[in-house]
């Protein structure tokens, strides 16, 4: 289940925002070399302070599995400030229209992927959870800075993206800014990709989007 959790509205979620921090500095600390600020076993910066909206991923359990930061690029966000070499002529894009997502990470368990499904369902199940949220926005687009590895992932997974520049090397990882369009055809290939039917959402995502707005 996806869970939508706004920056500045924590309280509720403090065991979920941990456990996001936790597996942010496991993937792009420890597995892709990129470099971040870690402090005792969490990764966070100066973007976690500008009333994010966060997308996680549990586990039945409670275990945090996954997670997506968004932010709108009508203000500071990692592609116009951090990766803008990725960007033609580092011309940022700015548009109340388009939402950057940053930091996604997802934690799979080769285990429990099904030889029939073209990616794993975890990853999946975030890719739906932030498709799903930029419809209910009203989005055009989202624009990320995404592995090249991840690229081929997503793009198996129905999900190609528009390359906006050439790739670049961050930490050991080569990766590129991509933007993907918010439709219900991108949503129905990501889920057929991963084997899901339906919302990924919790009954609350409504609410927690319009305060995020």
């Amino acid at each position: 289940m996806i869970t939508l959790i706004q920056a500045a509205n924590p309280a509720s979620f403090q065991a979920e925002l941990d456990g996001m921090h936790r597996l942010r500095a496991e993937i792009f600390h420890t597995r892709m070399g990129w470099p971040v600020t870690v402090h005792e076993g969490r990764e966070r910066d100066a973007f976690d302070d500008l009333n994010p909206l966060y997308i996680v991923g549990t586990t039945a359990a409670g275990d945090v599995v996954s997670s997506a930061r968004l932010l709108p690029t009508t203000g500071p966000n990692m592609l116009a400030d951090v990766f803008s070499t990725l960007l033609p002529d580092g011309i940022p894009m700015r548009s109340p229209h388009i939402w950057e997502s940053s930091r996604f990470s997802v934690l799979t368990n080769l285990s429990e992927q099904r030889s029939d499904l073209l990616i794993h369902y975890r990853t999946a199940e975030l890719l739906c959870g932030i498709i799903e949220v930029g419809l209910m926005a009203g989005l055009d687009y989202i624009v990320s800075v995404v592995d090249v590895s991840v690229e081929r992932v997503l793009r198996r997974a129905g999900c190609p993206c528009e390359r906006l520049g050439s790739p670049g090397r961050i930490g050991r990882s080569l990766a590129i800014a991509g933007m993907f369009p918010m439709t219900e055809q991108l949503l129905a290939g990501v889920r057929v990709a991963g084997g899901i039917s339906g919302s990924v959402l919790n009954p609350d995502s409504h609410q927690m989007l319009t305060l995020a707005a």
